[in-house]
């Protein structure tokens, strides 16, 4: 799969047709609490840029926010978000890689009772038309697709 990189993505005006191949494209966060916020921000705005329905951005944007939040909690750097949109499906893809499982919690989760964790997966299992993981060298993927359209 190829990615390109799309630092800036705005709303493009007064065009009434997109293409109709799988857009999207991947950003590297930090390794560190705040990446799920930063991943929010990213998917947003190619959200918007993509023309998504609020309540399927919602979807979208929670899915990303659970997959992010959990890869900085349980496994280690480095962090790596990867969206795509199927134009003819209007599926979006969503990838959150990362070094594999961490020795010890972060710990930011250490604080919390034990009924603030795990919940993550549920969520993700009633939004999402399929999730999962797969293990590549180095790393691992943890994918979700959420039907995008209204």
């Amino acid at each position: 799969m190829t990615y390109t990189y799309a630092p800036t993505i705005s709303p493009r005006r007064g065009v009434t047709r997109r293409p109709r191949r799988a857009t999207g494209g991947a950003w590297p966060l930090a390794h560190r609490p705040e990446a799920a916020g930063e991943a929010r921000r990213i998917t947003q705005r190619l959200l918007t840029w993509w023309g998504v329905p609020e309540e399927a951005a919602d979807s979208v944007l929670l899915t990303v926010s659970e997959l992010v939040a959990n890869a900085v909690e349980h496994a280690q750097p480095p962090l790596n978000l990867a969206l795509n949109r199927d134009a003819d499906t209007r599926r979006v893809h969503i990838e959150v890689s990362d070094g594999g499982p961490a020795d010890r919690q972060g710990e930011w989760a250490a604080g919390g009772t034990p009924d603030e964790h795990g919940r993550g997966l549920d969520i993700i299992d009633h939004i999402t038309t399929a999730h999962g993981e797969h293990d590549q060298p180095g790393h691992v993927v943890h994918w979700a697709d959420v039907n995008a359209t209204a």
